[in-house]
């Protein structure tokens, strides 16, 4: 089987920021701002993935692991010990491993992924407005009392 340079270097990569912790490590030295500059350093295997024409569906599971890893990363304390646990880059390097040779292709469970990403996210959406709403009813409850 011939050697793919380009796979090699993405898996070079995710070995460096996953495997040898500099990822979640970025993180906790530089809160917050650790957390996105690994997310942009993983950006490229997202960016490999792009070029060899890998379904758009399956770039955005890409995007969303790396969006996890950089949210969750921010959360204090919390948040790095879980992103020593979740290893976004490994899993978008299998990602591209696995459709690469598929021909680009997205699988059933890619579409199951981004449903319920979607429907989680549109669930916090709700969760927060409803939040907002029962809060300025608090308030316009306490000010018309007072």
């Amino acid at each position: 089987m011939p050697s793919d340079p380009e796979l090699e270097r993405v898996r070079t990569l995710s070995r460096v920021l996953d495997s040898y912790m500099v990822d979640p490590l970025l993180g906790l030295v530089l809160p917050g701002v650790g957390d996105v500059l690994g997310s942009l350093i993983g950006l490229y295997t997202v960016v490999i993935a792009a070029r060899r024409k890998v379904s758009l569906l399956v770039i955005a599971r890409m995007l969303l692991n790396l969006g996890i890893d950089a949210a969750v990363g921010v959360v204090p304390l919390v948040g790095d010990i879980i992103d020593f646990g979740f290893k976004a880059n490994k899993k978008n390097v299998e990602l591209l491993a696995e459709r690469s040779s598929l021909g680009g292709r997205a699988t059933a469970r890619d579409w199951l992924v981004l449903a319920v990403a979607v429907a989680a996210f549109a669930g916090m959406i709700a969760l927060v407005c409803w939040g907002i709403s029962a809060l300025v009813r608090a308030l316009w409850c306490a000010r018309s009392a007072g």
